[in-house]
């Protein structure tokens, strides 16, 4: 127990604490203790079709036996490379239930990103299914040697999407199999679960940073049960909602990633709600959800929100079944928090979260205090302070600037096989942040920087450097400095400042997004392109990105200040 109230504890609503009791258990039996309670009940819709919470019981058991049967045992990494489709509930739960640790690729990893994630995990499995062009991205992985088995999800079984194909899983290879008969070994093979600890392993979910290469941030059975409960003490703590209310959620945002997986996939599926599984956004679909399938719950990031205020009739459409929403991913821009809430009377709180902390950091009261600009407060159980930039031990004053750090129970343990990396983020047992902020008297935290060149583009994080490695590759370009600039829609996008070698011609951005196209992924993609004489640097000769940075933003401020759109 925390030995003094903290400044936000004093503005959390009766009947909500800092302090939490989080069930020693692991995942696998908090899915089991749900799927036995609302058996009866729909666990997922995905085009049209429901899945019951019985049914996903038994795909989960089916996946877990099958992978066992595979010789798969208790501690090796399985890679999932899966959208929003049915086969990624079951065999995220299945992998754990078989005492595996998941993998998390992206669909929009290039391959050679996904390579890397395939090696440094060590996964052996590649799970992905036959949409669009996945399953040959995924047939490129294994013929490379990257992996060596693939299960592959039949998404056609579903019916067929206009414009979107679905090409034949093959057929002969004993190295690919359907997810079918992976469930069917599972059927017939005599399965007894491992025995797994709260403590195990049971996540690699990679992130990045300047360095370039993605880090698998490792999450235990116990920290991402640990942000499962803080999620739910605060929001059943503030009385808007019985305790353990079950939601209809639509789930558009991505389960590889950490916000969705565990606020929808994790959080969700255990209070026995409804996730309606989405491959991509689009405002109409996400208002039909709403009004025809009674949605009553939506988390978006800031991109999806943008697009829902600028619906022309959204003020006359029905949102009356909604009763919980939420951005996440990059700070929501004040004026759309203002707009939303002015055309629907619902509060567009922001939060703030890692793919280290499981997702949860701070949150907005769905009541009570709240200010426009701010993350929120932290949640129960998790304590931020703010300390120096150049001393992580200095702890600042409230309403100071520095750099924000976080300890809780749901903060990962450290990255996969980078002690070094590891070491330098904990300080005096936190976990240093990288987002420069304050937190108030109010305890209310706001952030106004990011430490590293980071940038944030519609809920992704991208990174300059792997960018600039990539546009190296260019046989014209000499230099290059990527930096993120900001964005009325994505909160921030890349734009790329070249210097040409000798002779070489500009080229505009749309060649050289195709020049990049096969070595980064589509949310990577530059959005602009600049040619310069020279690029700044620094004294001691490296490249500095921060006078070019302001550049961009004063001639953003002074864009918007003239009403003409940014350049």
């Amino acid at each position: 127990m925390n030995a003094r109230p903290f400044p936000w504890e004093r503005n959390y609503p009766p009947g909500l604490g800092w302090d939490i009791d989080i069930p020693a258990e692991t995942i696998p039996a908090m899915i089991a203790r749900s799927i036995a309670e609302n058996a009866a009940q729909p666990a997922l819709e995905y085009r049209d079709r429901e899945t019951g919470f019985a049914e996903l019981g038994v795909a989960i058991g089916e996946v877990a036996a099958g992978l066992a049967s595979l010789g798969h045992a208790k501690g090796e990494r399985i890679a999932l490379y899966l959208p929003n489709v049915p086969a990624h509930p079951f065999c995220f739960y299945g992998a754990l239930t078989a005492g595996l640790v998941v993998a998390h690729l992206s669909p929009l990893d290039a391959e050679r990103e996904l390579a890397h994630k395939l090696h440094d995990s060590g996964a052996r499995t590649l799970v992905t299914t036959n949409l669009g062009a996945m399953l040959g991205m995924a047939l490129k992985l294994l013929d490379a040697g990257h992996v060596e088995r693939l299960v592959v999800a039949d998404d056609a079984a579903f019916g067929e999407i206009p414009g979107m194909a679905h090409p034949p899983i093959p057929t002969g290879d004993p190295r690919v199999m359907t997810l079918d008969a992976l469930r069917a070994r599972g059927r017939a093979f005599e399965f007894e679960p491992p025995a797994i600890a709260p403590g195990d392993l049971a996540l690699l979910q990679y992130t990045g940073g300047t360095t370039g290469l993605p880090k698998g941030a490792m999450h235990t059975h116990a920290t991402l049960r640990a942000a499962v409960a803080i999620y739910a003490t605060f929001f059943d703590g503030q009385n808007r909602f019985p305790p353990g209310q079950k939601f209809r959620a639509i789930c558009v945002l991505p389960l590889f990633h950490i916000y969705a997986l565990v606020v929808l996939c994790l959080l969700q599926l255990s209070r026995g709600s409804t996730l309606l599984l989405r491959l991509k956004f689009d405002a109409e679909t996400t208002l039909r959800d709403i009004e025809v399938k009674k949605a009553s719950y939506f988390p978006g990031v800031p991109t999806m929100w943008i697009a829902l205020a600028n619906v022309p009739d959204l003020d006359r459409r029905d949102l009356s079944s909604l009763r919980l929403v939420g951005s996440g991913g990059a700070p929501l821009p004040v004026e759309i928090g203002q707009r939303f809430e002015r055309l629907t009377g619902m509060r567009l709180g922001g939060g703030w979260g890692m793919t280290e902390t499981a997702s949860a950091g701070t949150g907005n009261l769905l009541d009570g205090l709240f200010k426009f600009g701010s993350a929120g407060m932290p949640l129960p159980g998790i304590k931020l302070d703010v300390v120096a930039l150049d001393d992580p031990s200095r702890v600042l004053p409230y309403g100071e600037t520095g750099e924000i750090r976080i300890r809780s129970p749901n903060t990962f343990i450290g990255y996969w096989q980078n002690p070094e990396e590891t070491a330098r983020s904990f300080v005096d047992g936190h976990f240093l942040t990288g987002d420069v902020g304050y937190i108030d008297e109010d305890g209310m935290v706001f952030l106004v920087d990011r430490k590293k060149d980071m940038i944030l583009s519609g809920g992704f994080n991208v990174y300059p450097t792997v960018i600039e490695s990539a546009i190296y590759e260019h046989p014209d370009v000499a230099e290059v400095i990527v930096v993120g600039v900001p964005d009325d829609y994505r909160g921030q996008s890349a734009k790329a400042f070249i210097t040409l070698k000798p002779g070489a011609a500009e080229f505009t951005i749309e060649s050289l997004r195709d020049f990049l196209a096969d070595k980064l992924g589509k949310h990577e993609l530059p959005a602009a392109v600049e040619f310069r004489e020279a690029l700044p640097k620094t004294s001691v000769g490296k490249f500095s990105r921060k006078e070019l940075a302001a550049e961009e933003r004063e001639r953003h401020a002074s864009a918007r200040a003239s009403g003409a759109a940014a350049p």
